[in-house]
């Protein structure tokens, strides 16, 4: 059994908002992603999706895109994305899942998730640049706190720290404009060693930031991984 991560799939099966006018990798992108994802994954391995899952604005209009997720291999742990506009309350999200039938579908929210012998923290974050408002700071600080009840309630689940904890982002949680970001302060505080976020859309390779304060930072957006789920070790 295997962990795998892919973000920002951009799923419009409920709305008109298809991806491909956005041209290049973005043509045909669920046949790409239909064919690499069954290529990839098999049903007994696990795939993280850090947000900006679905283009519907709630639960009617995402049905059909949770329908094709569930129907794909393994065990599909999803989190929010600053476009995932459907998200609800753990219990409502809860409630949709068990309405509909999609039984290989969980929610990452304040908690933490046992997977293929490691544990599964994290949350959206939030920008962090020179640009940032008062009320941009305010969410970012909102955020460190979901990071840091993910990663208490890991510790609850491992009190020996036998699995390592393994921390995703929709936002990426170091940037060119870094200042100095809670996440960052809360990962390091407990040892985290990798994170792998999302957001990020044609970008140059050459300008990611691959490490920052000890911490390996991976970028796993669909149309940067060409569709295909990135396997963790």
């Amino acid at each position: 059994m295997s962990l795998f991560v892919i973000a920002d799939l951009h799923l419009s099966f409920g709305v008109d908002k298809p991806m491909d006018v956005f041209g290049g990798r973005w043509t045909n992108y669920i046949d790409k992603l239909d064919e690499y994802w069954k290529y990839m994954v098999s049903d007994g391995d696990t795939v993280v999706i850090p947000g900006d899952i679905s283009w519907a604005m709630d639960f009617k209009e995402a049905v059909e895109d949770f329908r094709f997720l569930n129907s794909l291999p393994g065990h599909k742990i999803i989190m929010k994305g600053n476009h995932d506009y459907w998200w609800s309350g753990p219990t409502k999200l809860k409630a949709f899942l068990d309405e509909n039938g999609f039984d290989s579908i969980d929610f990452l929210h304040n908690n933490a998730i046992e997977a293929e012998d490691k544990l599964i923290c994290g949350s959206r974050g939030w920008m962090c640049d020179d640009k940032m408002t008062a009320a941009d700071r305010k969410v970012l600080d909102r955020e460190a706190m979901r990071f840091e009840m993910s990663i208490a309630d890991a510790r609850k689940k491992d009190p020996d720290r036998q699995k390592e904890i393994v921390v995703f982002s929709h936002y990426p949680v170091a940037g060119s404009g870094y200042m100095k970001n809670p996440i960052m302060d809360v990962l390091r505080r407990e040892g985290i060693k990798r994170v792998y976020y999302g957001h990020l859309h044609d970008v140059d390779r050459k300008k990611l930031i691959e490490e920052c304060d000890g911490i390996s930072l991976y970028l796993t957006a669909a149309d940067y991984l060409v569709f295909t789920p990135m396997k963790i070790s």
